[in-house]
């Protein structure tokens, strides 16, 4: 059996059937980790307390621990509000493809968008979720109750990429669906007319949301492997595009070099945070943006 924090790598999280299983995983090798890094403040479980000194804000007094022992202690780390936030998901066929690793680029979101949940309910975070394809295709409300995991996890499982995709349209939508403000962390990757969505994340923002892009490529779309004559196909659309591998790899790179560089640069402009992402790395790069995201707003 694995060490807790090998559950944040793909190749073996993909080992794991059950997708609450995953996200526990998931989540308690993040955990783990976090206690041995500079991170150690992120900590989410707020099961750690210290000894009330003078100073300290009586107001956040564990009293239940007081009952228990007849002392007093603090929580370490102890957000004074709640976040609310909505993972969406875009189901459009290229979220699909994989080239090597198991774990397609669906299927790394759906562990993502898990495990997130599975955070945020363990620290009554109000968190609902929202799929996409070229409409809305689901739409859970935030909820901070336990039951609500199950619900999430359960329209997860469900959940299949298939056809095309609207990112920007539906982003458009998602900024009036939601009136109250959220962090919105989306997964999608962003295979699409890049002008039109940034467009649409700058209106979240107008909105007054909070954004989180975790853009998720395959392995083989950041570094193109192929050598010799490959055979392209675009998988929404159904084109096939014959190319010499090893003569357009730079052209290739440089493009994707690009397109990774002026979303980072657009979303910072607009106050937004970017999360380059592919299928073979660990799991624990998105969840600290999250956290990060999480304590910036208290």
């Amino acid at each position: 059996m694995p060490n807790v924090e090998q559950y944040l790598k793909p190749e073996v999280i993909q080992t794991v059937a059950r997708l609450d299983l995953r996200a526990k995983f998931i989540v308690e090798g993040f955990l783990s980790g976090l206690h041995a890094s500079p991170y150690h403040g992120f900590s989410v479980e707020f099961s750690e307390h210290r000894r009330y000194t003078k100073g300290d804000d009586p107001r956040d007094i564990d009293w239940q621990v007081y009952a228990k022992t007849d002392r007093y202690y603090i929580k370490k780390y102890q957000a004074e509000t709640n976040l609310t936030g909505y993972l969406v998901l875009d189901l459009s066929e290229s979220m699909a493809y994989t080239y090597r690793q198991q774990l397609s680029k669906f299927d790394y979101a759906i562990c993502l968008a898990a495990s997130l949940a599975y955070m945020m309910i363990h620290q009554q975070d109000p968190v609902g979720l929202i799929t996409f394809g070229n409409q809305i295709k689901n739409y859970l409300p935030a909820r901070s109750k336990r039951g609500q995991l199950g619900n999430i996890l359960a329209m997860l499982a469900k959940s299949q990429p298939s056809g095309t995709t609207e990112v920007s349209r539906n982003v458009q939508h998602i900024a009036s669906m939601v009136k109250h403000r959220s962090l919105i962390m989306i997964f999608s990757d962003l295979l699409t007319d890049q002008k039109n969505v940034l467009d649409s994340l700058q209106r979240l923002r107008y909105a007054g949301h909070d954004v989180i892009v975790f853009h998720i490529l395959d392995e083989a779309e950041v570094y193109f492997p192929f050598k010799g004559m490959v055979d392209l196909k675009e998988p929404e659309a159904g084109d096939s595009l014959v190319l010499d591998a090893e003569g357009m790899k730079a052209d290739y790179l440089e493009a994707v070099n690009e397109l990774r560089q002026t979303y980072q640069e657009k979303l910072q402009a607009m106050r937004a945070d970017y999360v380059p992402l592919d299928t073979s790395m660990p799991f624990d790069k998105a969840l600290i943006e999250y956290l990060s995201q999480r304590k910036a707003r208290f």
